[in-house]
């Protein structure tokens, strides 16, 4: 089925009794829309979908092909979802915006609610119920969901976040302000908000700030029974749980077993679970690196493992879509950082101030090295004045080896992430960038100056700018493997530092490869001034 997202739901049946004759009866369901179609070979349908709202309707085009498999579906809207949750939201209909929320992606979902204003989302989330607030919640991202949630007076909002899962509320909380993250504490559900303020505790990207508090944990001497009879009585609650393991515990809390789900189904009753569970099960450190938890999960297929502090206690669960996103996150933060965007992630929905503040704290040092940049080219300025062919050459001469300092950066932070390469180990890196800057250096260095010959038809020329590009590439290179060793040893965020002074540097270099040059064998090159 190819379509637009807005198209929810299908079912249909690939095949019919009687081949191509008319004996079937497909049906087909949309939001607002049932319909009953019958096709012998090829149908091609127009409907108009009534939808909710008083903006009108919108066009569903089928494509359907024997044996009614279907091949396109595309429904264009008459106006977008934002707009019909105003209207949803001035009826009051509970019913009907659930149901039209429950239809939307969680894409649309938060471009729907980021489009709205914050008056608007408030009286959305004063018709929904909590349950269904929650979930809304968890389909956006963490920074958005925190300044949606300080909007909310901290009663409604410590409802809403009584419903979230324990990861997703503690994501939430750590990017909200501390005192509205408090307030909202103060009246959470005291256990629940025991438990997030320990989790809060751990750093964001470690097994702790990880992990999900929701885990089934049982003494040893309990039985098959008591197990059963637990997930009986507490079905309702246990029913939002991601359980795949039951994990066996002494007094103490001490992880000392684990039983898998279908170890409970054929023991008898009165079992003992010390008896049938797997003893010293594999676990990892509450204070396990995100990179540690990818390792693990890698040599270990499972669906889960459990976290446990330094007495062996167990104290959460982490799942392995949870390190994925972690990875995830670590990836957009760094493309955050070497873009200029700094203080986490950005949203066109945050405050104009705000939004600028941020950017201009990294413009603003970008003026200062460019003007570093820029005085090379004044103390050059006579012999640029007798050759002005030069300041062509100027700007393809830096950008080319900021790109081949960009490329030996990006191998750098790439091993340092991985743990391939130490901060300490900076000659080991710079041997091998020297080569690789000498060949790409002489490569491009020949290109560029064969370019400058062919068009001025003076070789000096072409010595000039190749031989400038060819040093300034090699210096770039090995700019670009040293620069985040350097900083991760001087505890600085080479993802932040490290473009930065690399174009500064390049810059400089390049300007002054080639002005230098230049200078050198002005009277040749005065013939193509």
């Amino acid at each position: 089925m190819q379509g637009n997202a807005a198209l929810r739901k299908i079912w249909y049946c690939s095949s019919y009794p009687g081949g191509n004759n008319v004996t079937g009866l497909p049906l087909i369901f949309f939001p607002g829309l049932c319909s009953t179609l019958s096709c012998a070979a090829t149908l091609r349908l127009h409907v108009f979908a009534c939808r909710r709202g008083k903006h009108g309707n919108g066009l569903i085009h089928l494509v359907l092909h024997a044996p009614f498999t279907i091949l396109e579906a595309t429904m264009n809207e008459s106006h977008p979802p934002w707009e019909e949750l105003r209207d949803l939201i001035e009826t009051g209909d509970t019913a009907a915006l659930t149901g039209y929320l429950d239809s939307l992606s969680s894409q649309e979902t938060a471009r729907a609610i980021s489009r709205m204003t914050e008056d608007e989302r408030l009286n959305l989330f004063k018709i929904l119920s909590p349950k269904d607030a929650a979930e809304i919640i968890e389909d956006i991202p963490e920074k958005q969901a925190a300044e949606l949630v300080e909007e909310m007076p901290s009663a409604q909002a410590a409802l809403i976040m009584e419903e979230l899962d324990s990861d997703y509320l503690v994501d939430v909380l750590s990017e909200m302000e501390h005192e509205a993250s408090q307030a909202i504490l103060a009246r959470m559900d005291r256990e629940d908000a025991a438990e997030a303020r320990m989790m809060l505790e751990y750093p964001p990207d470690c097994a702790g700030g990880l992990m999900i508090s929701e885990f089934l944990a049982f003494r040893g001497e309990q039985t098959v029974q008591d197990v059963l009879d637990d997930l009986q009585h507490n079905r309702d609650e246990y029913a939002d749980y991601h359980v795949q393991y039951f994990y066996v515990v002494d007094d103490d809390g001490v992880l000392v077993g684990v039983l898998r789900i279908h170890d409970l189904l054929f023991p008898k009753r009165s079992t003992k679970l010390t008896d049938i569970m797997i003893p010293s099960p594999l676990a990892v450190n509450d204070r396990a690196t995100v990179r540690e938890l990818d390792e693990f999960f890698e040599e270990h297929k499972l669906f889960g493992a459990p976290v446990v502090d330094e007495a062996k206690r167990i104290v959460g669960v982490v799942l392995p879509a949870a390190v994925e996103e972690a990875l995830s996150n670590q990836k957009t933060r760094t493309f955050l950082r070497l873009s200029g965007i700094i203080g986490g992630e950005e949203f066109r929905t945050m405050p104009l101030w705000s939004r600028s503040g941020r950017r201009l704290s990294w413009l603003s040092i970008n003026i200062v090295l460019n003007i570093i940049a820029a005085s090379v080219i004044a103390l050059y300025q006579d012999t640029l004045a007798a050759v002005i062919t030069l300041a062509v050459f100027l700007p393809m001469v830096s950008d080319m080896s900021g790109c081949s300092g960009n490329q030996a950066v990006a191998v750098s932070m790439r091993e340092l992430s991985l743990g391939l390469v130490r901060p300490g180990e900076i000659i080991w890196v710079l041997l091998k960038e020297m080569r690789v800057g000498l060949i790409n250096g002489l490569v491009l260095g020949t290109l560029l100056g064969l370019i400058a010959f062919a068009w001025q038809g003076n070789p000096w020329l072409g010595l000039v700018v190749g031989g400038a590009l060819g040093a300034n590439t090699l210096v770039s290179v090995l700019l670009g493997g040293m620069l985040p060793l350097l900083l991760k040893r001087l505890r600085l965020d080479p993802a932040l530092v490290s473009s930065p002074l690399l174009t500064t540097v390049t810059d400089m270099c390049g300007f002054f490869f080639v002005l230098s040059f230049a200078a050198a064998v002005l009277p040749k090159l005065n013939a193509v001034g």
